[in-house]
């Protein structure tokens, strides 16, 4: 068994580690920045190494100081959280050379999966469905304009490198082509160093639906449903619920059950998420993530399985603790992400929390690293607290989400707050008639409009 956990990671998620291990008796090791020297999972880890400055570039992405710290420190494994490195096969690599555990999937799969390109024809090797789209990345405009006119436009250049939205544009029409292809490869090229980009048919208004898979080293893989993140700005979650509002139980164990053998069959190892566009009953697999998601919370709360435990056992080379048979799906989940950052503009707000109060009370959860005289550093992504709401159905939790909602402060800056606590009340929500570009070309219109 692992004994002693670096956590190559800060805030919330590096707390989420932390507590996983404390329960199962395994002794923690955090690293931080010069700017995270009080932070939260410093303060409670049995060690701490700082390991660089402020910039995420000298600190949790320094690969040499955090081997180091782990070295010095008898850490037997890393786990790398979300985000930073959770995904960097190079990174592994290096954790694995060293003689630790890395606490994720095998090396080849992120590889993979890290490449849109390559995550495509390994999903189509795997017997995933497809957005139909070029096979393999895309290199002239040439080549861009023959896949166009055979899926048909809209499409959607994409870089193969990323996320976050960077690197996608939208050409409505052949004319529209030349300068989308251009703009995704230079803004891919800027923010990820790669400008390879592919084409695939850009879906009109579809749903964002992703799948949560488990698998050991021992031949053992389940899914444990789905969870709905189509709620998103600039092509980022801000609230997840699970189980989809839209799909029936056998929409639900089609899509779970292909995703499994998908992963069985290319012998994945660990947690991963595949994620689907939805659409007018079909779906259509886009990438998987091979880490923790931030929204794993609501995964738990529906199925009563520790993601970051079962992650520990599986790095460990346990079984799953449950087979398939045995998951069962109970209630219903919601999860806020609370960002320091404007509710219309979404431009960051750090700065110093002069007053935290949380959420509490029968079916709340809320994982954040804040306290009150917490100075939020600008120099991280603005994620700053998850709300996490638990009912027996989905009105259940709603309203109960309300209630937590009004609770929760966070002063002075403008946080996500306020844009949840109007979302929750909307129609739509409710209703749980809402696709990716809800938020941005409807929600937003309706708010201004009154």
């Amino acid at each position: 068994m692992i004994k002693k956990i670096l956590i190559a990671n800060r805030g919330d998620v590096a707390l989420r580690v932390l507590r996983a291990c404390r329960d199962m008796g395994i002794e923690t090791v955090a690293v931080h920045s010069t700017a995270d020297a009080d932070a939260m999972h410093v303060r409670l880890a049995d060690e701490s190494v700082c390991i660089g400055g402020a910039p995420s570039s000298e600190s949790y992405l320094n690969v040499p100081s955090i081997i180091t710290a782990a070295t010095i420190t008898g850490a037997d494994a890393i786990h790398p959280g979300v985000g930073f490195l959770s995904e960097n096969a190079d990174f592994a690599r290096v954790v694995d050379a060293h003689g630790l555990t890395f606490i994720g999937p095998r090396i080849e799969h992120i590889t993979a999966m890290g490449d849109k390109v390559e995550a495509k024809r390994t999903a189509a090797d795997s017997g995933l469905p497809l957005v139909p789209g070029s096979d393999g990345a895309v290199a002239t405009i040439d080549e861009a304009r023959s896949v166009a006119e055979e899926v048909g436009y809209p499409v959607l250049v994409k870089a193969a490198s990323g996320g976050g939205g960077r690197g996608m544009k939208v050409a409505a029409t052949a004319d529209d082509l030349a300068e989308a292809f251009s703009s995704a490869r230079t803004e891919a090229k800027a923010a990820f160093g790669d400008d390879t980009v592919y084409l695939e048919r850009y879906l009109d208004n579809p749903r964002h639906i992703e799948v949560q898979v488990v698998a050991d080293s021992h031949g053992n893989v389940i899914h444990l449903g789905e969870r709905e993140c189509s709620v998103q700005r600039r092509h980022q979650k801000l609230l997840e619920e699970a189980p989809s509002p839209v799909l029936d139980s056998a929409q639900r164990d089609h899509i779970g059950t292909i995703a499994a053998q998908a992963a069985a069959k290319m012998g994945y190892l660990g947690l991963g998420t595949m994620e689907f566009l939805y659409e007018n009953g079909e779906f259509f697999f886009i990438e998987m993530n091979t880490r923790l998601q931030v929204e794993h919370p609501i995964t738990e709360e529906i199925t009563g399985i520790d993601l970051v435990c079962e992650q520990i056992r599986i790095a460990a080379g346990e079984k799953l603790s449950v087979t398939q048979d045995e998951v069962t799906f109970k209630g219903h989940a919601i999860e806020c992400r609370i960002n320091a950052e404007h509710p219309e503009t979404f431009f960051p707000t750090p700065g110093t929390v002069t007053n935290f109060h949380t959420a509490g009370g029968p079916g709340v959860r809320v994982d954040s690293f804040l306290n009150s005289g917490y100075a939020i550093p600008p120099y991280y992504d603005s994620l700053i607290a998850k709300l996490v709401v638990y009912g027996d159905d989905r009105e259940h939790c709603l309203s109960r989400l309300r209630r937590a909602l009004q609770e929760c402060i966070i002063e002075p800056m403008p946080t996500s707050l306020d844009l949840h606590r109007k979302l929750v009340v909307d129609d739509d929500i409710i209703s749980g008639n809402y696709t990716i570009r809800w938020l941005e070309e409807e929600f937003f219109a309706k708010d201004n409009a009154s």
